[in-house]
């Protein structure tokens, strides 16, 4: 089998409150355009010359295999904010790979957001790989009663 390399991507991002845990990230892919996928999760790579897509292409076809690199979280403590968010470190190099990360954490948004590109600077660091520019996206939610919270990269074609 061969495996086409995506050469788009695009940030999405949504929270929700729920029935259940289950229902709460369901409601997050919802309202982040990604609900009625099949996310297929991913390491952290971004290909090389991959290229942002803006706005989204929403919707998706419904049942699509879909590579993702994602933060999620949920809680079901009322009034605890949760937040996700993932960034991306474009290289200035566009023949190199960039790099995503994922973070989620029972804390403000501006933290998370905070962390995930200090992550993204030491992951570019580590791999000698100049940084053009950090792009990121992120959710946070204040609990009702069971709630969740998405953000992430799709890779697409």
């Amino acid at each position: 089998m061969i495996i086409k390399t995506p050469t788009k991507f695009f940030l999405v991002s949504g929270s929700s409150e729920g029935f259940s845990l289950l229902n709460a990230f369901d409601g997050a892919l919802l309202a982040s355009g990604v609900g009625d996928t099949n996310l297929v999760r991913m390491s952290s790579i971004l290909p090389p010359g991959c290229e942002e897509i803006k706005p989204p292409p929403v919707p998706l076809p419904q049942g699509a295999l879909v590579p993702v690199a994602y933060a999620s979280i949920n809680s079901d403590v009322p009034g605890e904010t949760i937040s996700s968010a993932v960034a991306i470190g474009i290289p200035k190099d566009a023949n190199r790979a960039g790099l995503i990360m994922e973070y989620s954490a029972r804390a403000e948004e501006s933290v998370v957001v905070e962390q995930v590109k200090k992550m993204v600077e030491k992951g570019m660091e580590m791999r000698n790989r100049e940084i053009k520019e950090i792009m990121a996206i992120s959710a946070s939610y204040k609990v009702a009663a069971t709630g969740a919270v998405f953000a992430g990269v799709v890779l697409w074609d």
